[in-house]
């Protein structure tokens, strides 16, 4: 039985590496991003039309999870696999940050991950055969940079993190394992027209990350029936050393 996977935030960058990669790999998936023309255009990109759904809208609307699951359930029979994937990160210094900051990052990080697995884990649990969370959280949870003046959206990918764990224990009773990738510096649409060279110093092998690395890690994750409760740090050994640069 060909599996399903739903994945937010996948009209571009790591999302969209995520979709190519389980597509390639067999899978079916259902798409998701805020934006209806830049979602479609993405599906077009990754073909497989028989085996590719989408669904645009925030996933803070607890109403784009239910659809997802619908729709992955009249289309494919199903919901095997959520990767929250859907997230915004920005610079502001602490002193700085007002309570709409805070409220935006809640709402479009952890909000919209709570939701959305809710409604992945009710279609889980309903079809008897389990299935798998993965999160997209960052290294820079465990392993703050004194540049990196990002309190607001880092403490919704702390939760995110401490999510992860929790569900890991709760839902293992309906075979739903939980686990999330921690990223380090990642070449996507964010990084368009900057130098890279600074950011390529902090990791051992001495380059920032391609999506592709960020989805096999995802698939490895999907697909692994014996490892829940584990986040993955993807960065090029950022977490373990520092190179400096040439």
């Amino acid at each position: 039985m060909t599996q399903t996977a739903l994945i937010t935030g996948s009209s571009s960058g790591i999302g969209y590496e995520v979709a190519r990669e389980l597509l390639d790999a067999g899978w079916n998936v259902v798409l998701n991003g805020r934006n209806e023309k830049r979602l479609k255009d993405a599906a077009g990109r990754l073909g497989h039309t028989d085996r590719v759904a989408q669904v645009a809208g925030s996933t803070s609307d607890r109403a784009t999870g239910d659809a997802m699951v619908k729709v992955a359930r009249e289309r494919f029979g199903g919901v095997d696999l959520l990767v929250n994937n859907a997230g915004e990160f920005g610079f502001k210094p602490f002193l700085e940050v007002g309570e709409a900051d805070l409220e935006h990052y809640y709402t479009v990080n952890l909000k919209g991950t709570y939701l959305t697995t809710q409604a992945a884990v009710r279609s889980m649990i309903d079809s008897g055969r389990g299935g798998s969370i993965v999160n997209i959280g960052t290294v820079l949870v465990e392993h703050s940079i004194s540049w990196a003046t990002a309190s607001a959206p880092l403490v919704t990918k702390g939760a995110i993190h401490a999510l992860t764990l929790v569900l890991a224990s709760e839902l293992a009773a309906h075979n739903i394992r939980v686990n999330a990738v921690a990223p380090g510096f990642i070449r996507t649409p964010l990084l368009n027209g900057v130098d890279t060279t600074p950011l390529a110093a902090t990791a051992l092998v001495k380059r920032v990350g391609e999506a592709k690395d960020i989805s096999a890690a995802v698939r490895y994750l999907a697909e692994s029936k014996f490892v829940t409760g584990h986040i993955v740090n993807v960065d090029g050994g950022y977490v373990t050393g520092r190179r400096e640069a040439a």
